[in-house]
């Protein structure tokens, strides 16, 4: 029976060495009490590399860094499991080429039926593929938490479920000015503005990131020192492997500065479109006007002709008179239109501005009703500015009716001047120096910002059909700018209307022309005048009233014509030229004149200002529309 017994453990001993043999997995082998090796496994020899034969008998100590055997840990491991019946830890270990791996061991002490200790049954286990994706990860995470910290033109943090910072970066700390440790804990809710807190904003992020699995949006978000800035703002649920909410992730991006540009490139934009528009139909305007100018040109001619040559007929004197007045209508509005388009003729002069708005004080009252009340207030001794006469009453006259017209129940009109020092720099699009501001100032309806807006633009009016031709504050406008000024506005809804007229201060040792009445028609003796002009029914009409005048006259329709002419012809007085022709212009020809003879006087008529250089410049003006006193004034100047 004893034999039998014998023989079954004999058999259970090698069918439990075959499967411990049989386990690649695993490094299983015995060790003595003193550490000593006395079995080995197939486990063992796979992953340590060892043979059965070259590590029996040697100290299991062996397998372990050199560090470690210095500090004494394989004995430790082993009194551990004396002690406590176990032992159980993960470290380095060494294999037989010299490579490390990570471990992770049992020791089991062995003790008799009698208590005894044989030995200890030790387990390994390589854990090495397993313990370096810990540490990547491990590396991933600290090297993502360092670029999160990192990142300071963003806002990046996580929230809990509830809406509670759980942790924050370096660029919210940039961005919203509180230390981590005034934040985390708090609701983030207290980033929004009050009004937004009360219309339930933050939640309704939590609530759209939740269901939609992302919220995006702008708006104004609030920093530590109370002030605002424009956030982009990201949130992005965060769900565990089992569907469950863990929080939020949140970034906040500060893109005030990068609004602002944008807005101020839109700005610049539409600057660049609104002064181009202006150019264009600056350019139209100043065409349609020159040509306009010599259709009343003939008009007007015509007119004055037919009226010394009619009878005394009351009836048609009036039609004529009407015709007149029509035409004279006409000659402001293209007076408008040059104005807009800086082209109209200006003759700059010092002006003593309360002198000028006295002298048409008479006028302002009568045009302006008994409902308006009218103010002057002038500082003594204010100095006078460049400006045309004429313009400059026409530009106070004109701001005057409008103010009049924005208070169809009455009001006040008050009419100052100041004198201010402008430095480099302190104005956009006006040049350092003196400067007088004319302010018209009324009591009216005042206007809304898009009809503000727009108050300059050509033709624009907020007057009915038929009552008014949107020139007025664009004539003012192009006016004062050629002038070198500035005109502005400035208007509040149902708070009235400032229009400033930004004149340049007189030079020094200027004086200011003196108000005189119009002189009568200078005598002029008998002349032969050379006529030059493109257009036939203008140099038709110059020529009738040149010779209604009693001078000879000689007609060309090119500069070159008028060139051949003055070559050919013995006697000529006086040249008188229209400045806009094709090939050849006025000036042009003035030239060619000149160096035939220098002595000749020569008139140039024109329908705008041209810009012009050399001698050219130098030579009188006649501006288009004009009348038999204007030639008789114009030649009557050149022939001094």
């Amino acid at each position: 029976m004893s034999e039998d017994r014998s023989k079954a453990n004999t058999v259970e001993d090698k069918r439990f060495r075959l499967l411990i043999d049989a386990v690649i997995d695993y490094a299983i082998y015995m060790i003595d009490p003193d550490g000593i090796i006395t079995s080995w496994n197939t486990g063992a020899r796979r992953f340590k590399g060892y043979e059965e034969a070259e590590i029996l008998g040697e100290h299991f100590s062996r397998f372990y860094t050199d560090e470690d055997r210095r500090d004494g840990m394989p004995q430790r491991a082993l009194d551990t499991a004396i002690r406590e019946g176990r032992f159980e830890g993960e470290g380095w270990r060494v294999r037989k080429d010299g490579t490390h791996f990570w471990s992770h061991v049992v020791i089991d002490p062995i003790h008799d039926s009698a208590g005894k200790l044989l030995g200890f049954a030790k387990i390994t286990r390589d854990l090495t593929d397993r313990k370096m994706a810990e540490e990547v990860l491990k590396q991933s995470e600290q090297q993502f938490r360092l670029l999160v910290q990192s990142v300071t033109d963003y806002a990046i943090y996580m929230l809990s479920p509830d809406g509670r910072v759980t942790n924050w970066n370096i660029g919210a700390q940039r961005i919203k000015g509180y230390l981590p440790e005034e934040v985390i804990g708090q609701h983030f809710s207290m980033f929004y503005t009050a009004e937004d807190r009360d219309a339930g904003e933050p939640q309704r992020t939590l609530s759209v990131a939740t269901r939609e699995g992302r919220f995006e949006n702008k708006g104004w978000r609030m920093r530590k020192d109370g002030t605002r800035f424009l956030a982009h703002v990201v949130v992005d649920p965060i769900w565990g492997d089992t569907g469950i909410l863990l929080g939020f992730a949140k970034i906040t991006r500060d893109i005030t500065e990068a609004t602002q540009a944008q807005q101020a490139l839109e700005q610049t934009r539409e600057a660049l479109f609104q002064a181009q528009k202006m150019q264009a139909i600056g350019q139209l305007s100043g065409g349609i006007a020159h040509d306009f100018n010599n259709l009343l040109t003939v008009i007007l001619g015509n007119l004055e002709i037919v009226r010394k040559r009619m009878a005394d007929d009351p009836k048609v004197v009036r039609l004529l008179d009407n015709a007149t007045q029509g035409a004279m209508r006409g000659v402001s509005l293209t007076q408008r239109m040059l104005a807009f388009a800086r082209r109209q003729e200006l003759k700059s002069e010092p002006v003593e501005i309360p002198t000028l708005v006295q002298g048409i004080s008479g006028l302002l009252r009568s045009s302006l009703g008994p409902s308006v009340v009218l103010e002057t207030r002038f500082p003594p001794q204010l100095e006078p500015v460049m400006a045309d006469v004429n313009q400059l009453e026409l530009a106070v006259l004109n701001l005057a009716t409008n103010a009049r017209d924005a208070m169809p129940h009455g009001g006040r009109i008050v009419v100052s001047a100041r004198t201010e020092e402008i430095a480099k720099g302190g104005r956009p699009s006006m040049a350092a120096g003196r400067y007088v501001c004319l302010s018209v100032t009324d009591t009216g309806e005042g206007m809304d910002e898009a009809t503000l807006a727009s108050a300059m633009d050509p033709f624009f009016t907020t007057k009915g059909i038929g009552k008014g031709t949107g020139l007025g504050l664009s004539m003012v406008h192009g006016f004062i700018e050629q002038l070198g000024g500035r005109f502005l506005l400035k208007s509040q809804k149902d708070k009235g209307t400032i229009a400033e007229l930004w004149l340049p201060v007189a030079t020094t040792g200027s004086v200011a022309a003196p108000v005189v009445d119009e002189p009568a028609a200078p005598e002029v003796p008998r002349l032969c005048v050379l006529v030059v002009d493109d257009d036939s029914l203008v140099l038709t009409s110059t020529c009738l009233l040149l010779e209604d005048l009693g001078h000879r006259v000689i007609t060309a329709t090119s500069g070159v014509q008028a060139l051949e002419l003055f070559e050919g012809q013995q006697g000529i007085d006086l040249v008188i030229t229209d400045m806009a022709m094709p090939q050849m212009n006025g000036a042009q020809l003035a030239d060619a004149i000149r160096t035939l003879d220098p002595n000749v006087p020569i008139v140039l008529a024109t329908g705008y200002a041209e810009r012009l250089e050399g001698f050219a410049a130098g030579l009188p003006r006649l501006s288009k529309p004009f009348t038999q006193l204007n030639l008789v004034e114009i030649i009557a100047s050149a022939m001094k």
